[in-house]
């Protein structure tokens, strides 16, 4: 007599080789036509977890529901071939750990429906299923708005079409393809690398690869729009606290210095001497810090003003962390638009406190970057500065950039998807922050 419980196992047993092949199929094939994908389709596990809505990961395993992966396959190859590329996706693009203060449900959608627009545009046959009429007509409206369609991009067009529930229902119905659920647990222990660090090593290698074969985003490949999207993605990230160090100077503060203390020394002239250490700690540091520098504000029509106060606002942030600057500063916030409008010097922390909790937009008129540049020349010129080492301008940049380059390091701040796509100088940084800034 056959034991129901065992034979219950075998069963389960059989379900998964069978998953697993499935998997393994779908990853070989995705391979064979993506060589560029090659790191990352090998970066997913596979486990069975029956109580999944469907299919979903968390960075480092592909879950799966056994009767809906089966399901999917007798549907036809292709729809598990989609699923599984647009796992990895969600990956790449680290949508897994961008969501922030965002609605989830919107989240969620506009990165189901940024991955399926890549892979509608690859046009490979393990891959192709032709899109709806509704989905072609969404990604045109879509691209109306922007050039690349990103997962932050998409979410605040969304946003901002109110949405009524019928209508996010229908669009929520025509991109679902994998779970979600699965985002934001815990790690399995044992991981060296974090989730996000990995899969970003993952897509930079992804982009060297495809630009070394040969593709070209502005010609005819059927990849360009993937490469656009890695490209767009792999753009340098909003890391304040390490550019603004490109703008830093040594200086000593009058502090400890523990990084140059060996306490080897000093316990062992206590043990042997009494109260005499061999060392002692020195009570001067040198450390890089932010001391002279100017923040120039586009106050023009052009420029939003919640953008304007979202980017002062981050970068307060960055300012009033202690070992960003000195104990005593010289920050010059400067509003401008054809014209300086404003100057406040800033000196300590608790001035740059009390400018945020009053801060106004004072220009709304048209742009031109030329006067703010002259007036700091003039502030060179009476001695404002004693170290003047860059100017950031935030803008959108439309405007007007001056010919002659400065003294001092200077970038032109854009916050992505918000800004005119102009030639800025080639004196110039061009530094492009993530619309992630919520």
């Amino acid at each position: 007599m056959i034991d129901p419980a065992r034979h219950r196992q075998l069963e389960e047993l059989n379900m998964v080789n069978v998953c697993t092949q499935i998997l393994y199929d779908a990853r070989n094939e995705l391979y064979l036509n993506m060589h560029f994908l090659d790191i990352s389709l090998s970066s997913l596990g596979f486990e069975s977890d029956p109580s999944m809505k469907g299919l979903g990961t968390d960075g480092y395993v592909i879950y799966y529901n056994p009767d809906h992966l089966c399901a999917l396959y007798r549907r036809g190859r292709v729809y598990v071939n989609r699923t599984y590329l647009h796992m990895v996706l969600h990956c790449l693009f680290c949508h897994l750990d961008a969501k922030g203060n965002q609605a989830e449900a919107y989240w969620n959608l506009a990165c189901d429906i940024a991955m399926e627009s890549i892979i509608d545009g690859l046009y490979q046959k393990c891959i192709h299923a032709a899109p709806t009429p509704f989905r072609r007509e969404t990604y045109l409206r879509l691209k109306k708005q922007m050039k690349v369609l990103t997962a932050e991009g998409i979410y605040r067009a969304l946003q901002n079409m109110n949405l009524t529930e019928n209508q996010y229902n229908r669009l929520a119905a025509e991109f679902y393809t994998d779970s979600h659920e699965k985002w934001n647990e815990e790690p399995p222990p044992g991981i060296p690398v974090p989730r996000q660090n990995r899969w970003t090593d993952n897509r930079e290698k992804m982009q060297t690869e495809m630009e070394s074969a040969g593709l070209d985003p502005s010609g005819g490949h059927e990849e360009k729009s993937f490469l656009e999207q890695i490209q767009v993605e792999n753009r340098e990230r909003y890391d304040y606290k390490r550019f603004l160090r490109k703008f830093a100077v040594m200086k000593e503060e009058m502090q400890t210095d523990q990084d140059s203390f060996d306490y080897i020394y000093y316990t062992y002239g206590l043990n042997m001497y009494g109260n005499m250490p061999l060392i002692e700690p020195l009570e001067s540091k040198e450390v890089h810090r932010i001391e002279d520098f100017v923040l120039v504000i586009d106050t023009s029509m052009s420029c939003s003003g919640q953008l304007v106060r979202r980017f002062l606002e981050e970068t307060y942030g960055v300012l009033s962390e202690s070992e960003s600057y000195f104990r005593k500063i010289n920050v010059h916030i400067i509003q401008c638009d054809d014209q300086v409008r404003s100057d406040v010097v800033i000196t300590d922390k608790g001035q740059m406190e009390e400018y945020m909790k009053n801060f106004t937009i004072k220009g709304n008129g048209g742009t031109d970057f030329r006067p703010a540049f002259e007036y700091v020349a003039g502030l060179k010129k009476q001695g404002q500065f004693t170290r003047l080492r860059g100017l950031l301008y935030f803008t959108d940049g439309k405007g007007i950039y001056p010919v002659k380059m400065p003294p001092y390091d200077t970038a032109f701040v854009f916050i992505q998807d918000q800004y005119e796509d102009v030639s800025v100088p080639s004196w110039a940084i061009k530094l492009i922050l993530d619309d992630r800034l919520q």
